[in-house]
């Protein structure tokens, strides 16, 4: 089932815009797909029936094409593992593998699919591009064969690589990324030897392109956008939400409103396993998003976007992220720390006990100061300000720098950092900020249900605060400060835990 979020206005202007072409906007579509996921087997299947699974689920995709392009879409982007799924060893993914070519070689598989071999993935998405006059952006996998001149060449001869390509309107094919951080569960692919920096120009701005886990990283995710300069960044990925701090679509909007681009997010749909949450994101707003834990339903999300935000009267200015809190001091108060676990790391909490109140919380560089106003202090719900300054050492490590304000799951403070999905308690004013050692922190605020704030209830100074601006009363689950100190980081992120191939 495919269900649209889109102005039946905004995609008139839409084609009006590409009558007279006029290209500083463009269309944005992100397609959230429930992935039709393969039997769990240990033996590889025939090339015939991975096709025929691949096909099932480019048929649900193609319907989404379809409509987005109906509706002004100059480019969609469909979530990692979109076409397969991830239940895989290294030997049972191999028959969904193809060949996939640098993009140099100015190919259109729909016009030429034999030309590198049976390729019938990507003739139908280059025909699925080119029918429908749309980028179409996907997450498939590529298979290079090495032998033993290469020390680094696997023991079956082969690498294999978690591969976006992007095809543009003719459907040729003009970008191939080979994910630089696998994340743990990823046994059946390579980690390529160095970081690709993939960009490439269209008529509607610069576009980035990485893969899910890769958003924590410096290379290539903070390097493809502060040195080569891009616009847009396309983003596939299939993200487990982890509350409080890592739920999708509240770390990617910080992510986009924090590096100053336009961040086009499709994820996986899979509700039994926490994921879910898709968004288009530009550097001053939040543009649409879904999460629905609820259905198992496919969602298509367009929206209009700035094709150069870089350029707008309205792109944010920068932010010392480290000048108001190393300002003032530390709130001395009747507060007494207490430990508590986010994700594996041992934050420093200290509990809020009135209505209205200043304090800071402290670890080892980091101090958060946190000023606030409740509508009213419930004695069911117990809050909590928490500092993290360290290497987190789980399913990767890299280093952070944490200011958080929380909902404890229960008034039991050992609950502190645990999930917890509803809130009562309203806050009427707030900031938030921190003495952070790096310029990357993500600002994210999470209200009950999971939803996000709109921007006009809350800003972000230019002196580092986290602030409220409109005096309406919100029921806060979470809200951060979350930053990433990567010259602290070790060489990669995935390969540092150990736990990886």
């Amino acid at each position: 089932m495919i269900i649209s979020h889109f102005p039946k206005c905004v995609a008139v202007f839409a084609l009006l815009a590409l009558s007279v072409g006029a290209l500083d906007t463009f269309i944005a579509a992100v397609y959230e797909h429930a992935v039709i996921l393969p039997n769990r087997t240990e033996t590889p299947v025939s090339k015939e029936e991975a096709l025929l699974l691949m096909n099932k689920n480019i048929d649900v995709l193609e319907k989404a094409v379809k409509l987005a392009a109906k509706q002004g879409a100059h480019i969609i982007v469909t979530p990692e593992d979109g076409i397969y799924g991830w239940i895989f060893t290294r030997e049972s993914i191999y028959p969904y593998l193809e060949d996939i070519p640098d993009p140099g070689v100015n190919w259109i598989p729909c016009r030429d699919p034999w030309r590198f071999g049976n390729t019938p993935v990507q003739q139908r998405l280059s025909c699925l591009a080119k029918d429908n006059s749309v980028y179409v952006v996907a997450n498939i996998g590529d298979k290079k064969p090495c032998n033993a001149s290469d020390s680094q060449c696997p023991p079956d001869g082969r690498y294999q690589y978690n591969t976006d390509v992007v095809f543009d309107s003719q459907g040729k094919l003009v970008a191939r990324y080979h994910k630089y951080n696998l994340f743990a569960p990823e046994i059946q692919f390579d980690f390529p030897k160095d970081s690709e920096l993939v960009t490439f120009d269209t008529p509607f701005g610069k576009f980035g392109i990485f893969t899910c886990f890769d958003i924590f990283s410096h290379d290539p995710a903070v390097v493809v956008v502060d040195e080569f300069q891009v616009d847009s960044i396309l983003y596939p990925t299939a993200w487990y939400n982890t509350l409080p701090l890592l739920s999708a679509v509240p770390f990617h909007s910080a992510w986009a409103k924090a590096m100053g681009v336009n961040l086009l997010a499709a994820n996986t749909h899979n509700t039994s396993m926490h994921m879910t949450g898709s968004g288009i994101y530009a550097p001053e707003a939040v543009k649409v998003y879904h999460y629905d834990m609820e259905t198992e339903s496919g969602q298509l999300l367009l929206s209009e976007l700035k094709s150069r935000p870089r350029r707008e009267p309205t792109y944010p200015a920068a932010v010392d992220w480290h000048a108001y809190a190393s300002s003032v001091k530390p709130f001395s108060s009747e507060q007494s720390d207490f430990p508590g676990m986010i994700y594996f790391d041992e934050f420093t909490f200290t509990k809020l006990k009135r209505n209205t109140g200043n304090y800071t919380a402290c670890q080892k560089d980091l101090c958060c100061h946190l000023t606030y106003k409740m509508s009213e202090k419930r004695t069911d719900e117990v809050y909590a300000l928490g500092a993290f300054d360290g290497l987190h050492t789980v399913e990767g490590q890299y280093y952070l720098q944490i200011c958080t304000l929380l909902k404890c799951q229960t008034t039991d403070l050992e609950t502190c950092g645990e999930p917890v999905g509803s809130a009562f308690t309203k806050f009427e004013d707030f900031s938030l900020s921190g003495t952070f050692g790096t310029r990357y922190v993500f600002p994210q605020i999470i209200l009950s249900g999971s939803q996000l704030v709109p921007e006009r209830h809350y800003e972000i100074s230019r002196d580092g605060r986290l602030r409220s601006r409109s005096g309406a009363p919100l029921p806060v689950l979470v809200m951060a400060l979350y930053g990433r100190v990567f010259e602290k980081d070790p060489p990669r992120l995935g390969q540092g835990s150990g736990k990886f191939q």
